[in-house]
C-alpha cells in the first residue's frame, strides 16, 4: 500500500542520545513497569523481515477499544519505518499493554479510514495532534479537514487481539 505525501519532509530517525532516550521505555516494559504508561503506550514485538530477529519498539496508542480488544498505532516516520514494514511481512505478533501480553494481528487501514482515525485523535488530543503534525511536516490549521488530510498520509495500523484473548481474566466470546 502506498501513501501519498503532502510534503516531502518526514522526521529523521533519531540517533545518539535521542535514540537511547526513545528506547528507554522498552527497558521499563521489560522490567515489568509497563503500567506506568497507562493506556498511552504499548510495546510491540516484531520480527525483522530480513534478519528474522526479534525486535521491539514502544509506540503511542492512538486509540484503544477494550471491548473489541484492539489498538490503533501510527507510523510517524512513514511507511518505511522498520516495524511497519515488518508487520506487513508478518502481521501476527505480540504486544504488551500495561503488564499484560496480547497476541494480535495487524490490519492496515485505508487512507480514508486513516482520515477518520486522525480526526478522532485530534478531537481527543488537540494540542498533541497539532505538535505531532508539525513535527511530521503536515500543514494543519486546527480544522477537522486539515487533520483528515494529514490522516490520509499517515500509515496507521490496527492491532486486533487473537481469538481466545483474555480480558480481565475471562476469555473473550
Amino acid at each position: 500500500m502506498t501513501h501519498r505525501q503532502t510534503t516531502p519532509r518526514r522526521p529523521q530517525l533519531p540517533t545518539g542520545w535521542r535514540r537511547l532516550a526513545l528506547r528507554l521505555p522498552i527497558l521499563l516494559f521489560r522490567a515489568g513497569l509497563g503500567s506506568l504508561f497507562g493506556k498511552r503506550l504499548l510495546l510491540l514485538h516484531h520480527v525483522g523481515r530480513v534478519s528474522g530477529l526479534d525486535r521491539r519498539v514502544v509506540l503511542e496508542v492512538v486509540s484503544y477499544d477494550p471491548i473489541g480488544a484492539s489498538w490503533t498505532i501510527a507510523s510517524g516516520f512513514g511507511p518505511k519505518a522498520d516495524w511497519y514494514q515488518n508487520l506487513h511481512a508478518q502481521p501476527k505478533t505480540l504486544i504488551q499493554f500495561g503488564n499484560r501480553p496480547h497476541a494480535v494481528t495487524a490490519h492496515f487501514p485505508t487512507p480514508d479510514e486513516g482520515a477518520g482515525i486522525m480526526a478522532d485523535y485530534a478531537r481527543r488530543h488537540p494540542r498533541t495532534t497539532r505538535r505531532l503534525c508539525a513535527y511530521m511536516g503536515f500543514p494543519v490549521d486546527g480544522s477537522e479537514a486539515s487533520y483528515r488530510e494529514a490522516g490520509r498520509d499517515i500509515p496507521f495500523v490496527r492491532l486486533d487481539a487473537s481469538l481466545g484473548h483474555h480480558q480481565h481474566g475471562r476469555p473473550r466470546a
